[in-house]
Protein backbone atom coordinates (compact mmCIF):
# COMPACT_ATOMS: atom_id res chain seq x y z
CA UNK A 1 0.00 0.00 0.00
CA UNK A 2 1.28 3.46 -0.90
CA UNK A 3 0.26 6.79 0.55
CA UNK A 4 -0.82 9.60 -1.69
CA UNK A 5 1.40 12.66 -1.59
CA UNK A 6 -1.26 14.67 0.24
CA UNK A 7 -1.61 11.87 2.81
CA UNK A 8 2.13 11.87 3.40
CA UNK A 9 2.10 15.65 3.92
CA UNK A 10 -0.86 15.39 6.32
CA UNK A 11 0.86 12.56 8.20
CA UNK A 12 4.02 14.66 8.52
CA UNK A 13 2.02 17.57 9.99
CA UNK A 14 0.20 15.23 12.38
CA UNK A 15 3.50 13.71 13.52
CA UNK A 16 4.94 17.16 14.17
CA UNK A 17 1.81 18.16 16.07
CA UNK A 18 1.85 14.94 18.09
CA UNK A 19 5.50 15.50 19.02
CA UNK A 20 4.52 18.90 20.38
CA UNK A 21 1.52 17.47 22.27
CA UNK A 22 3.58 14.75 23.94
CA UNK A 23 6.29 17.19 24.99
CA UNK A 24 3.69 19.66 26.29
CA UNK A 25 1.96 16.90 28.24
CA UNK A 26 5.28 15.93 29.86
CA UNK A 27 5.71 19.54 30.97
CA UNK A 28 2.10 19.69 32.21
CA UNK A 29 2.53 16.49 34.25
CA UNK A 30 5.59 17.95 35.96
CA UNK A 31 4.01 21.34 36.67
CA UNK A 32 0.37 20.52 37.54
CA UNK A 33 -0.47 21.20 41.19
CA UNK A 34 -3.98 19.70 41.33
CA UNK A 35 -3.68 15.90 41.70
CA UNK A 36 -6.92 15.39 39.73
CA UNK A 37 -5.54 17.39 36.78
CA UNK A 38 -2.18 15.63 36.93
CA UNK A 39 -3.80 12.17 37.10
CA UNK A 40 -6.05 12.97 34.13
CA UNK A 41 -3.09 14.04 31.98
CA UNK A 42 -1.05 11.01 33.08
CA UNK A 43 -3.99 8.75 32.13
CA UNK A 44 -4.20 10.36 28.68
CA UNK A 45 -0.45 10.39 28.10
CA UNK A 46 0.07 6.75 27.07
CA UNK A 47 -2.67 6.97 24.40
CA UNK A 48 -0.92 9.97 22.84
CA UNK A 49 2.36 8.05 22.77
CA UNK A 50 0.55 5.07 21.21
CA UNK A 51 -1.03 7.43 18.66
CA UNK A 52 2.38 8.88 17.80
CA UNK A 53 3.95 5.41 17.43
CA UNK A 54 1.13 4.30 15.14
CA UNK A 55 1.69 7.33 12.92
CA UNK A 56 5.41 6.51 12.81
CA UNK A 57 4.45 3.00 11.67
CA UNK A 58 2.29 4.46 8.89
CA UNK A 59 5.14 6.75 7.85
CA UNK A 60 7.67 3.89 7.78
CA UNK A 61 5.60 0.86 6.74
CA UNK A 62 2.36 2.39 5.34
CA UNK A 63 0.49 0.20 7.86
CA UNK A 64 0.04 -0.26 11.59
CA UNK A 65 -1.09 -3.47 13.21
CA UNK A 66 -2.02 -1.69 16.44
CA UNK A 67 -5.51 -0.51 17.43
CA UNK A 68 -5.74 2.88 19.14
CA UNK A 69 -7.03 2.72 22.72
CA UNK A 70 -9.90 5.21 22.58
CA UNK A 71 -11.04 6.22 26.06
CA UNK A 72 -14.72 5.84 26.85
CA UNK A 73 -16.80 8.99 26.69
CA UNK A 74 -18.11 10.01 30.09
CA UNK A 75 -21.89 10.20 29.96
CA UNK A 76 -22.36 11.88 33.34
CA UNK A 77 -23.80 15.40 33.43
CA UNK A 78 -21.17 18.09 33.49
CA UNK A 79 -22.37 21.11 35.40
CA UNK A 80 -25.74 20.80 37.07
CA UNK A 81 -25.30 24.21 38.68
CA UNK A 82 -23.30 26.47 36.39
CA UNK A 83 -20.89 28.95 37.92
CA UNK A 84 -21.89 32.53 37.20
CA UNK A 85 -18.80 34.31 38.47
CA UNK A 86 -15.65 33.25 36.69
CA UNK A 87 -12.16 34.31 37.76
CA UNK A 88 -10.65 36.97 35.51
CA UNK A 89 -7.98 36.02 33.06
CA UNK A 90 -5.11 37.99 31.62
CA UNK A 91 -2.12 36.54 29.79
CA UNK A 92 1.03 36.48 31.87
CA UNK A 93 3.85 37.92 29.82
CA UNK A 94 6.65 36.72 32.08
CA UNK A 95 6.59 33.43 33.96
CA UNK A 96 8.74 30.58 35.14
CA UNK A 97 6.02 27.97 35.51
CA UNK A 98 2.47 27.43 34.29
CA UNK A 99 -0.37 27.39 36.81
CA UNK A 100 -3.11 24.76 36.63
CA UNK A 101 -5.47 27.06 34.73
CA UNK A 102 -2.85 27.70 32.04
CA UNK A 103 -2.06 23.99 31.87
CA UNK A 104 -5.65 22.81 31.51
CA UNK A 105 -6.48 25.58 29.03
CA UNK A 106 -3.46 24.75 26.89
CA UNK A 107 -4.26 21.05 27.04
CA UNK A 108 -7.90 21.58 26.04
CA UNK A 109 -6.93 23.81 23.12
CA UNK A 110 -4.30 21.25 22.02
CA UNK A 111 -6.92 18.48 22.01
CA UNK A 112 -9.43 20.62 20.10
CA UNK A 113 -6.87 21.58 17.47
CA UNK A 114 -5.60 18.01 17.13
CA UNK A 115 -9.17 16.72 16.82
CA UNK A 116 -9.93 19.17 14.00
CA UNK A 117 -6.73 18.17 12.22
CA UNK A 118 -7.54 14.45 12.53
CA UNK A 119 -11.07 14.99 11.23
CA UNK A 120 -9.84 17.07 8.29
CA UNK A 121 -7.07 14.60 7.47
CA UNK A 122 -9.50 11.68 7.61
CA UNK A 123 -11.81 13.42 5.13
CA UNK A 124 -8.89 13.86 2.74
CA UNK A 125 -7.52 10.31 3.16
CA UNK A 126 -7.89 7.74 0.39
CA UNK A 127 -6.12 4.89 2.21
CA UNK A 128 -8.89 3.02 4.10
CA UNK A 129 -6.80 1.72 7.02
CA UNK A 130 -5.13 5.11 7.59
CA UNK A 131 -8.53 6.82 7.31
CA UNK A 132 -9.97 4.52 10.01
CA UNK A 133 -6.98 5.25 12.27
CA UNK A 134 -7.44 9.02 11.79
CA UNK A 135 -11.14 8.68 12.64
CA UNK A 136 -10.17 6.79 15.82
CA UNK A 137 -7.61 9.49 16.67
CA UNK A 138 -10.34 12.13 16.27
CA UNK A 139 -12.57 10.20 18.68
CA UNK A 140 -9.67 9.91 21.13
CA UNK A 141 -9.20 13.69 21.10
CA UNK A 142 -12.94 14.32 21.28
CA UNK A 143 -13.41 12.07 24.32
CA UNK A 144 -10.37 13.45 26.11
CA UNK A 145 -11.35 17.06 25.32
CA UNK A 146 -14.77 16.41 26.82
CA UNK A 147 -13.16 15.11 30.01
CA UNK A 148 -10.84 18.13 30.19
CA UNK A 149 -13.73 20.52 29.51
CA UNK A 150 -15.79 18.80 32.22
CA UNK A 151 -12.95 19.31 34.69
CA UNK A 152 -12.73 22.99 33.72
CA UNK A 153 -16.50 23.47 34.02
CA UNK A 154 -16.56 21.85 37.49
CA UNK A 155 -13.69 24.07 38.63
CA UNK A 156 -15.32 27.25 37.29
CA UNK A 157 -12.64 27.72 34.62
CA UNK A 158 -14.89 27.40 31.57
CA UNK A 159 -18.23 29.18 31.24
CA UNK A 160 -21.29 26.96 30.99
CA UNK A 161 -24.27 28.80 29.55
CA UNK A 162 -27.53 26.98 29.07
CA UNK A 163 -29.88 27.91 26.25
CA UNK A 164 -32.90 29.91 27.36
CA UNK A 165 -36.35 28.31 27.24
CA UNK A 166 -37.30 30.90 24.62
CA UNK A 167 -34.45 29.82 22.33
CA UNK A 168 -35.29 26.14 22.81
CA UNK A 169 -39.00 26.69 22.18
CA UNK A 170 -38.27 28.64 18.99
CA UNK A 171 -36.08 25.82 17.71
CA UNK A 172 -38.72 23.22 18.62
CA UNK A 173 -41.36 25.16 16.68
CA UNK A 174 -39.20 25.47 13.57
CA UNK A 175 -38.01 21.89 13.08
CA UNK A 176 -40.45 19.03 12.67
CA UNK A 177 -39.65 15.31 12.28
CA UNK A 178 -39.88 13.56 8.91
CA UNK A 179 -42.97 11.36 9.01
CA UNK A 180 -41.55 8.74 6.63
CA UNK A 181 -39.13 6.47 8.54
CA UNK A 182 -37.49 5.17 5.38
CA UNK A 183 -37.75 7.98 2.80
CA UNK A 184 -35.49 6.10 0.36
CA UNK A 185 -38.49 3.83 -0.35
CA UNK A 186 -40.14 6.77 -2.07
CA UNK A 187 -37.51 6.57 -4.83
CA UNK A 188 -37.49 2.84 -5.55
Amino acid sequence: MRLGSHEAHELNELLLSCTNSIQSMALFINQAQDPELRDMIVRHYSVHVQDYNMKVEYANRMISRDQLNIPALSMSPVAENPVYAYPGLQPRVQLQQLDDRAIVTSYLLTLKRAGREYAWSAMECSTPQLRAFLEDAFRMCSHQAFEVWSYMARKGLYPVEYATNTALQAMQQIYQPVSQHNPAQLYT
